[in-house]
């Protein structure tokens, strides 16, 4: 447990520029706590102290805005960087030297049962606001862009971006080009499909006021 700590901490050092001693890392970073407190509550969970472990998190989640079900399994040498918002599984696994940073939801599609989380080998990147849905991995050394929905495997050694996310870099070369503009807008393509149906809507009624027309005609 103790080395385990001494990783998080030294993986906060070699990632973070802005943390200037140990003491700091210590008392202000909200990542590291969370990090903390799970793995306590994580070895009630694995003891069938579930009951414990469940209410150690939702401590967890108060103090630091970071909610990690107790069933996670996390690495050494992980970092979660500001971390607000961030939310980890029941079934997901971390791998080690791994960095999440806020907003990252680590979740299921709520269709399957048994391994239903992702599991994110060593060295990969999360960026902020991306949401990883499914039991599927996420290779080693593998990056995934802000605000990426990712819900297929993510190659090791890859880059993925977009929704639903795309690789656009594998093994340090571009396999695909990302062009911003032409990405469909998901709010968009809803509306067009309301107005469709507003105006399927709209014929059928004029319809019915053509034919109920004819039929006061035929009765007067």
């Amino acid at each position: 447990m103790f080395e385990t700590i001494l990783k998080d901490i030294q993986a906060v050092k070699e990632r973070d520029p802005a943390a200037r001693s140990t003491l700091e890392i210590l008392l202000t970073y909200p990542g590291l706590h969370a990090l903390f407190l799970h793995r306590i509550a994580h070895f009630f969970y694995r003891n069938h102290l579930k009951l414990i472990a469940r209410l150690l998190s939702h401590i967890n989640r108060f103090l630091t805005g970071i909610e990690i079900h107790p069933g996670a399994e996390i690495g050494k040498g992980v970092f979660i960087d500001h971390g607000m918002g961030v939310v980890i599984g029941e079934t997901a696994v971390i791998k080690d030297n791994v960095t999440l940073y806020q907003g990252v939801v680590l979740g299921g599609t709520g269709k399957e049962r048994g391994k239903r989380h992702p599991t994110v080998e060593k060295g990969a990147v999360i960026a902020c606001g991306a949401m990883v849905l499914g039991s599927f991995t996420v290779g080693e050394n593998a990056r995934v862009g802000a605000g990426a929905v990712v819900l297929n495997s993510v190659p090791a050694n890859s880059t993925v971006v977009g929704v639903p996310a795309k690789v656009v870099i594998q093994d340090g070369r571009r396999v695909s080009k990302l062009d911003h503009a032409s990405v469909p807008d998901p709010c968009i393509q809803q509306v067009g499909k309301m107005n469709a149906q507003i105006a399927l809507l709209e014929e059928r009624i004029l319809q019915l006021e053509e034919r109920l027309k004819k039929q006061e005609l035929k009765i007067s």
